[in-house]
């Protein structure tokens, strides 16, 4: 095992589109779990563009991250909701959904939620 590793995001181990090419996921496996690198693109949300991937009524995935560029909203089931920005760290627990707010990309890191996210079915 070597004592420093360096990926890039950009040769990912895995990429994952979501629907109607509104963003994609990069994936890397690391021996400490996945980290994901999201783009999503303007105009994307979550029940429109993961939700026919994933099955669900709502986003089931936990989030620990940090927003690189752009803005999201995200509200939870219950009506609780949250803007992040650049250099926003954020956590969201399971039950939500999302969307980019603006007409730039809102590009996102995850350490803990990405790793089963937008996985289509028998893939």
């Amino acid at each position: 095992m070597t004592g420093i590793v360096s990926r890039s995001f950009d040769s990912a181990d895995e990429t994952r589109p979501f629907e109607d090419a509104k963003g994609r996921l990069d994936l890397i496996t690391t021996d400490r779990g996945a980290v994901g690198r999201a783009v999503f693109e303007p105009g994307w949300q979550w029940s429109k563009h993961v939700k026919p991937i994933a099955g669900t009524d709502s986003c089931e995935a936990s989030h620990v991250g940090y927003v690189v560029g752009g803005r999201m909203k995200i509200v939870m089931n219950d009506g609780e909701s949250l803007e992040v920005g650049p250099g926003d760290f954020f956590t969201v627990q399971p039950g939500h959904d999302a969307w980019v707010l603006g007409d730039e990309p809102c590009v996102a890191l995850d350490w803990v939620g990405f790793g089963d996210y937008a996985v289509r079915p028998g893939g």
